[in-house]
């Protein structure tokens, strides 16, 4: 048994669409982002998605609320599977943001957290996933930050190669958490409350 994981991004938002670098501030759907998102919906809904878990920052909850708002799938809000924390660069400009990626893989932004901090709290998520969703499907709305923590996580890439590769968007990315992951966690931030909800019998 394992948890099969399908990971989208958030939908396009106001702040891609100017090269926007959104970061912890809450972010905004375009008009072409809700359709994208409803997209999204239409290709996942019936795919046997136990649960949906987002991201809290507004642009991933707005994503998965148009998705599957009207389906019974439930959504549940993780604050760990935010964006990386640009600190005091959070709502730059992309371009300038795109200079300092590879200076902060452990040395964290100003004012935020590193690349290797995200990676830390994708694994105290996957922690719990293990844990409480063993044998399920479940589907991971979050940033190209946490992407690359599950590449790292579960398919043995390197951040020092990921953080300036281009972004190549797809429908979805499919990740498999082995039935032997640990589910309980380890280091500085392991143990956070409020982890993914269990299934009810």
């Amino acid at each position: 048994m394992a948890v099969d994981i399908v990971y989208e991004t958030h939908s396009l938002t106001e702040d891609n669409e100017n090269g926007i670098a959104t970061g912890w501030l809450p972010g905004k759907l375009s008009e072409r982002g809700r359709l994208l998102a409803a997209e999204l919906g239409a290709r996942r809904r019936d795919t046997g998605l136990a649960a949906v878990f987002t991201s809290d920052l507004h642009r991933a909850v707005e994503t998965a609320h148009i998705a599957f708002a009207d389906t019974a799938i439930p959504l549940h809000q993780d604050p760990r599977l935010r964006e990386c924390d640009y600190g005091q660069l959070n709502g730059c400009p992309v371009a300038v943001l795109a200079g300092e990626r590879a200076r902060h893989i452990d040395d964290p932004y100003p004012g935020g957290q590193s690349y290797r901090q995200v990676i830390q709290a994708t694994s105290d998520f996957l922690h719990d996933l293990a844990a409480g969703w063993n044998g399920q499907r479940v589907l991971l709305i979050a940033h190209s930050a946490n992407r690359w923590a599950l590449d790292c996580l579960l398919a043995g890439a390197a951040i020092e190669d990921l953080v300036d590769a281009p972004f190549g968007w797809r429908e979805g990315w499919h990740y498999t958490l082995p039935a032997d992951w640990p589910t309980t966690g380890s280091g500085p931030t392991a143990h956070q409350p409020g982890g993914p909800p269990r299934p009810q019998p």
